[in-house]
């Protein structure tokens, strides 16, 4: 496949390298260009997709494949199979530096400064060495394709965004809250509870917003309490606690999701929030802004398919699991993943007693439960599902001794020094025990979040083109059309008389995941899936349809 890399020159200009043909194109041309070369489908290569992508979008042009150097760069110097000094070389501290664009950032072509004018061939030439270079050269392949992927789909999710009715969010919001109040002032309904926590308590001047008052009107009130967290609310007997459990709640949704959060992330009828792949270390996504990986129960009403289209709403039963299956070859766990529900599935195959006992003792191995009944069952189902269990302990003790860890496919985790200041390292044997076991619960984790998170990117990259070619040969938005994400759910956007086709493909991109990450163990990934106008409605009795079958 032709890479066709593209860097930011002085003056509005792009640097184009084709093969062994060098150009320069003016920015105002890029789209037309890319448009035009796209017919060959070419692999982009560029510093950030979230800098050079939505500009293409935004004239009409969809990228079929690219290379994202920025998240490649940051994979490759953690992968442990990769020699870091290939990826040395000229400009290369500044793409050690280089961080992920955001939604504010400055216009493409805005900043002159030596990392703005990086040279993409160059990077790429280095990557190219290093990933050759490595024993696990397919794999690493295969992981900063689907990262790549992610970006491109990223952008695309915040160019499209979800379909966002506000008049609908509005009056949920005066609903709860009351009308909307003056800029910098609390709604109605809040004002009402302040008083209502006030009263209860006897401080008529009572902040509920602030830590420290909160806490002493508590303590004054006899109430032996530590934070102020809900959670811990909850636990205490006292005629004022309802009221400001009720409080905290709407005033998270006014601050989160309120009327400032419509303006800001709201426009011509759609949510735009913005992602940031590879955010976490396991590779997960993070949000660069607008709550992207959290639409609240409150307000998803608002969350409306346009007249004509429909939402279909599909996420995976029982993800990490079924990764663990699937990456320690443990072809007990594997039976048992047969199916809708993992857990019912080790029931059935004579693992444990009740379905609450198999879920407390698989997510115990993999949170490190070592006490209590959780920790009595992961030795129970240590003799069960030997392989799977032996991943996470051996993962578990690495991490324990200081070491790093990897993903299936070959990502690499922060090791335990990288987590201690090294002008104050831990001063006695005790805490340094401590920060070891902890550090071991977080890599016996990551391998199995971070290979999740690989299955995921895998998954959404598939089922981008699948959705791209249910749609004729019209634009992006006029298609079926990712328009969500969350770890191990997609909520895609499509007229109402391809939704069926669509849940088809969601599933067949699931199994098409699978197979391309477990080629030597069948493992099911099923699907709940829900064909709604609202997203308010997925998972409801009568939206949610059976999984797909495997074709």
């Amino acid at each position: 496949m032709t890479r066709v890399s593209l860097s930011r020159l002085p003056g509005d200009r792009v640097l184009v390298v084709d093969g062994d043909a060098t150009r320069e194109v003016a920015a105002a041309d890029l789209p037309a260009y890319v448009g035009a070369r796209e017919v060959d489908a070419p692999r982009w290569v560029w510093d950030d997709t979230a800098r050079w992508y939505p500009s293409l979008l935004a004239a009409g042009v969809r990228v079929g494949r690219c290379h994202d150097l920025r998240l490649g760069h940051h994979l490759l110097r953690r992968a442990p199979a990769v020699e870091g000094r290939l990826l040395d070389g000229e400009q290369s501290e500044h793409w050690d530096r280089l961080g992920p664009s955001g939604p504010s950032d400055p216009a493409l072509f805005s900043i002159d400064d030596t990392a703005e004018h990086l040279r993409a061939d160059l990077e790429d030439a280095r990557q190219l060495s290093a990933v050759a270079a490595s024993t696990e050269a397919a794999r690493l392949r295969l992981l900063l394709a689907a990262e790549s992927s992610g970006a491109l789909a990223a952008a695309e999710m915040t160019y499209a965004g979800v379909p966002w009715r506000v008049d609908v969010h509005e009056r949920l919001l005066t609903d709860l809250l009351g009308p909307r109040p003056p800029r910098g002032a609390r709604p109605r309904g809040l004002e009402a509870l302040v008083a209502e926590v006030r009263g209860a308590f006897g401080v008529p001047g009572l902040n509920p917003d602030s830590r420290p008052e909160l806490l002493e009107a508590l303590r004054r009130a006899g109430l032996d309490v530590a934070d102020t967290r809900a959670s811990s609310l909850r636990g205490l007997e006292h005629p004022g606690i309802a009221a400001l459990l009720r409080y905290k709640q709407l005033a998270h949704l006014f601050q989160t999701n309120g009327w400032a959060w419509i303006d800001e992330w709201v426009s011509g009828g759609r949510f735009r929030p913005s992602y940031q792949p590879a955010g976490s270390s396991t590779g997960r996504w993070s949000s660069n802004g607008g709550g992207a990986l959290s639409i609240p129960v409150q307000v998803r009403p608002a969350a409306v398919a346009d007249d004509g289209w429909r939402l279909v709403v599909a996420d995976v039963a029982q993800l990490e699991p079924r990764v663990l299956a699937g990456m320690s070859g443990d072809r007990a766990l594997a039976r048992s993943a047969r199916g809708a529900d993992l857990y019912q599935g080790m029931v059935e195959d004579g693992a444990v007693a009740n379905r609450k006992a198999a879920k407390l003792g698989l997510l115990g191995a993999m949170y490190g439960a070592t006490s209590g009944e959780s920790g009595r069952l992961v030795t129970g189902l240590t003799r069960r599902y030997p392989e799977a269990f032996a991943l996470v302990e051996e993962a578990a003790r690495a991490g324990e001794r200081g070491q790093g860890v990897r993903t299936l496919l070959g990502r690499g985790s922060p090791r335990l020094g990288d987590t201690w200041d090294p002008d104050d390292p831990p001063a006695d044997p005790d805490s340094q025990a401590r920060r070891r076991r902890a550090h071991g619960r977080f890599t016996r984790n990551f391998v199995v979040q971070g290979t999740g998170a690989e299955w995921a990117l895998c998954w959404i990259a598939d089922l981008r083109n699948r959705l791209w070619r249910l749609g004729g040969s019209g634009p992006l938005v006029s298609r079926p059309h990712l328009v969500f994400f969350l770890h191990d759910e997609v909520v895609v956007h499509t007229p109402a008389a391809l939704a069926d086709e669509v849940a088809a493909q969601a599933a067949e991109a699931a199994a098409s995941a699978a197979a391309l990450l477990f080629r030597d163990l069948t493992v099911d990934f099923p699907l709940n899936v829900s064909i709604v106008r609202s997203y308010a409605d997925a998972g409801k009795p009568g939206a949610t349809r059976p999984p797909v079958p495997d074709t």
